[in-house]
């Protein structure tokens, strides 16, 4: 083997390894910024449920009687269906949150946990009888809620205390 040649063998086996390197950091670069969004996504979320105004919410669906007809939807004051409307699309989103693995459901059931079952059973009266109308009405929140539920059924967790 010529110098020349040797030269161009070391180049293409440097060229070759530069390549890789590059490669195997720019995964684990694609990797860091993927965990950092959903970490930042997670905090995001746990943010909007430590708010007054969802506490409110939370308030507000704990001390409510719900409608079950459009009839007493309609007899609603506007504020009531106004925060009635506003938790379902929030429960709304975080099941969407959660469908599309942005957010995992661990959060969640540590979060909110039973809660988000409860409040659904509220809710499903009035929005069976909307989903007449509009059938994807809070689809995402009674999937949560039934995610939820089977996860509490078949893998109860014990609090974070008594660990």
């Amino acid at each position: 083997m010529s110098p020349f040649e040797l030269a161009e063998f070391i180049a293409n086996i440097s060229f070759a390894l530069s390549f890789l390197i590059a490669l195997i950091f720019g995964i684990f670069q694609v990797r860091a910024a993927r965990r950092d969004r959903r970490e930042q996504l997670a905090i995001a979320a746990l943010r909007a449920v430590q708010t007054r105004e969802f506490a409110e919410l939370i308030n507000y669906i704990v001390t409510t009687k719900f409608p079950t007809s459009q009839k007493e939807w309609d007899a609603l004051p506007e504020k009531d269906r106004v925060m009635f409307i506003q938790f379902g699309q929030q429960m709304e989103s975080l099941g969407i949150l959660v469908a599309e693995k942005i957010i995992d459901v661990d959060l969640v059931d540590k979060t909110l946990g039973s809660f988000v079952t409860q409040s659904w059973e509220k809710y499903r009266p009035m929005i069976m009888v909307l989903r007449e109308e509009e059938p994807y009405s809070n689809e995402y929140f009674q999937w949560l809620a039934e995610v939820i539920e089977k996860r509490m059924k078949e893998h109860p967790r014990k609090p974070f205390y008594q660990k």
